[in-house]
């Protein structure tokens, strides 16, 4: 199928975007046109539509600029997964409106009606993190990555069996202080084990997986699982701990 290319001003027609909004995903390095004229007009291909289409959604989505640059630009950017996470956010977020809507009906109508917890936007905001954490382009996605992708099947089912298993020795040790010497060790193996297996996990990200550990129920679920029902909360607190000293 022949490729057709656009100027600056069909793709702001067909798009909504103004030309000077274009011009300036030009200049940050976010839409390149896919060539420049001899004109000087810009030129948009079939390619450069998609990439504005994603782009786009992930504005509709709230994403700033600059991570929408970093999801976008990322080498293992895929449009065809991206999506995926697209729809299932625009999805929260509808879930979200229709709340709200919900609570505007009822206040019109004069009830009492006090549902503050409509504007929680804790889950949108948790699965956008989960998206720019897989796309953002960071150090740590790319050395993830990289180690992943020279790893079968079973090397991968095995080192998720060893986390586990840090976690059930860390289960073993609940009746011990959190800020404990033992506690404080199990922790540094948990760090370095992340280091050594998947990217490195400084302390700034330990801090952050600790809170994910309580957080994130699948995360909780399979972590109490391995080290006793508890034993989510207790990693993560020993976690908090580690990272403050």
């Amino acid at each position: 199928m022949k490729n057709s290319f656009k100027t600056v001003n069909e793709v702001s027609r067909l798009s909504g975007v103004s030309v000077r909004t274009l011009h300036h995903y030009d200049e940050i390095g976010l839409l390149k046109p896919a060539y420049v004229a001899e004109n000087g007009y810009r030129m948009y291909d079939d390619t450069s539509l998609k990439k504005l289409q994603s782009i786009l959604l992930f504005k509709e989505l709230e994403f700033p600029l600059k991570e929408i640059k970093n999801i976008v630009g990322n080498p293992q950017f895929d449009s065809k997964t991206a999506v995926k996470d697209q729809l299932e956010l625009l999805k929260l977020k509808r879930t979200h409106i229709d709340g709200l809507i919900d609570l505007a009906e009822k206040l019109i109508n004069q009830e009492d009606y006090m549902a503050l917890k409509k504007f929680d936007r804790a889950e949108i905001e948790k699965y956008a993190q989960e998206v720019k954490d897989r796309w953002g382009a960071t150090d740590q996605y790319s050395e993830y990555t990289q180690k992943s992708r020279s790893r079968t099947t079973d090397q991968h089912n095995a080192l998720g069996a060893q986390l586990m298993d840090i976690f059930a020795e860390i289960g073993k040790l609940t009746n011990l202080a959190p800020e404990s010497d033992e506690v404080q060790n199990a922790v540094k193996t948990l760090q370095d084990f992340i280091t050594a297996n998947y990217y490195n996990c400084t302390k700034d990200i330990l801090k952050g997986l600790g809170s994910m550990y309580i957080a994130d129920k699948r995360f909780k679920e399979n972590i109490d699982k391995a080290g006793g029902e508890g034993a989510a909360a207790f990693v993560a607190k020993a976690i908090e701990i580690y990272c403050s000293n």
